[in-house]
Parts: structure tokens; sequence; C-alpha cells
């Protein structure tokens, strides 16, 4: 019978060349720390080392650069054209003497009062002939065949109809300005995506349901964009309708001027044309971003 020996195990370091795992082990390189991470920056952001709105400014003030050199060396007559210091000067007599301000204020609530009545009438003509096919048929000819006639021709009629006070002056203003929403309000409208109005009816909405949900803010950039241009029509129906034996108003004011050969003052209430429309304008585009924050738009780069 044979006695198995049961010595204990051999602990003893080895020697690594005696080890062939060891030995690779020991030999392998180590690895190379990684790159540092550098922020990537977008091409149309390293381009844009100045400001935008420095940008913008300095077309105009070269213009006005341009303008008081011509003047100042005789190549623009005072007569023809005022320079732009004294244009400037006659803007701060009128505003002094509170000409300017209350010629504007009555000129803004003749924008506004046309803009109200001409935008709801355009909008509600729009609704119900955008949202049925019998008020398209009973609408879109006749509204088609009146934007066509040069609303500005119609200022005779006005005049006959309404007598030479604030009444053809608003009404001119409210019918340039209908026409524009109108037109976009009703685009809005059909063009709204028929798998929409399908997907709503899947999803249990009725017709009112389908107009509050789908149609109408799907309508909306629409609307907005009718909006802007009603506001630049508006303000351009202002210059004809404050034309009319206008006893107020920037136009008032400019006719004044003309009467004086006052060239300087005629360049300041187009400036506040201007600068009116302009503030206006950029109202409504405000409100565009802020109303429409669920369409994404390019905005370019």
């Amino acid at each position: 019978m044979s006695i198995t020996s049961h010595a204990p195990p051999d602990i003893s370091p080895k020697d690594p060349s005696e080890d062939p795992d060891a030995s690779v082990a020991a030999t392998a390189p180590v690895p190379a720390p990684a790159p540092a991470l550098v922020p990537v920056v977008p091409a149309s952001a390293r381009r844009r080392s100045v400001p935008r709105w420095v940008r913008r400014t300095v077309g105009p003030l070269l213009l006005l650069a341009l303008w008081q050199l011509a003047s100042s060396f005789g190549l623009l007559a005072a007569d023809t054209l005022a320079p732009p210091s004294t244009i400037a000067a006659a803007g701060a007599d009128l505003i002094t003497d509170g000409t300017l301000p209350a010629a504007m204020g009555v000129s803004l609530q003749r924008v506004a009062i046309g803009l109200v009545l001409g935008g709801a009438a355009g909008t509600v003509l729009a609704l119900l002939s955008g949202l049925s096919r019998l008020g398209e048929d009973l609408i879109d000819a006749s509204v088609q065949m009146l934007r066509t006639v040069p609303w500005v021709g119609l200022i005779p009629l006005f005049i006959i109809w309404m007598g030479i006070g604030e009444a053809p002056k608003v009404a001119l203003i409210a019918l340039g300005t209908a026409f524009h929403l109108y037109l976009n309000v009703y685009a809005g409208i059909r063009g709204v995506d028929e798998q929409l109005i399908e997907a709503g009816g899947s999803l249990g909405l009725g017709r009112w349901g389908l107009i509050r949900h789908v149609v109408l803010p799907g309508a909306l950039p629409g609307f907005m964009t009718g909006l802007r241009y009603s506001l630049a029509t508006g303000w351009l129906a202002l210059v004809f309708g404050e034309s009319i034996n206008a006893d107020a108003g920037i136009g008032f004011l400019m006719n004044q001027a003309r009467e004086f050969f006052r060239t300087d003052v005629i360049v300041v209430c187009l400036v506040v044309y201007a600068f009116l429309g302009l503030t206006a304008d950029l109202i409504v585009r405000a409100l565009e971003r802020l109303l429409l924050q669920w369409r994404p738009t390019f905005t370019g780069q």
C-alpha cells in the first residue's frame, strides 16, 4: 500500500524569467493619457466678432456722414434738402414746444382705430371664407374683386360719403389693412395639413375642437404675417388720409412745411413715420416669437 505525500505547496516568489506570462506583462507598453477635449466653436460664431447691432448701424451712419459732408461742401443745396444737423435742430424744436408729440398722438390714434376695424373685418371674413365652402362661394369672389381696386382711388368717394372729418381717414386705413389680413388668414386656414385634421378626428375632436386645436393654431403664422403687412399699409394709408384737409397729425405738419418750403420739417415728419412703423413692426415680431415658439424656423447663418 503506497503512501501519498501531502507536502505543502511551494509559495516562494518565482523568477520572472522562468514565467512567460509575467515577462509579457512586465514588458507591455503603458497606455498614453487621453488627449484633452477642446470645445468646438461653430464657424458662424467665429465670424461674428463684431456685434450684429453695430454692423446694422454702420450703413445708416455712413449715409448720414456723406449727407452732412455733401451739404457742408455745397454739393447739396439747403433749399433742396436740409443737412442732418439742421433737421436734428428742427426736430428738437418741435419736440420742445410739444408740436411733434401732439401730432404723433393724433396719427397713432387714427392708425390704431383703422387697424382694429380693418383687422377685425378682414379676419372675420377670412374665417367665414376659409372654414366653410359656402362662405368661400359667397365672400371670396367679392373680396378678390374689391382687392384689385386701388384703395387710394377711393378717396374722392370717401369724401363725398363721409365728408372731410376723421371718418374718411380712418376708413381709408381700415380698407388698406383689411385685405392683407384676409388673404393671409385665409391662406393659413387652407394651408393646414389634411393629415392633422384626420389625426384630430381620430382622437375624437369634433368640428369646433378641430377648429380650435388644429386649424386656428395652424393659421396663426399667416395671421401674424398679415398683421405685419397691414401695419405697413396702415402707415402708408395714413399719409394719404392726412392729406384730406387734416388739421392735426403728422401729415398736417408736412403740408404746412410744404407751404413754407421747410424741407427740414418734412424730413423730420418722414423720420417719425419710419420710426413709428419700425416700432410697430418690432412689436409684432416680438409677439410672433412669443406666440410661435412651437414652430422652429431658420434664422440665418
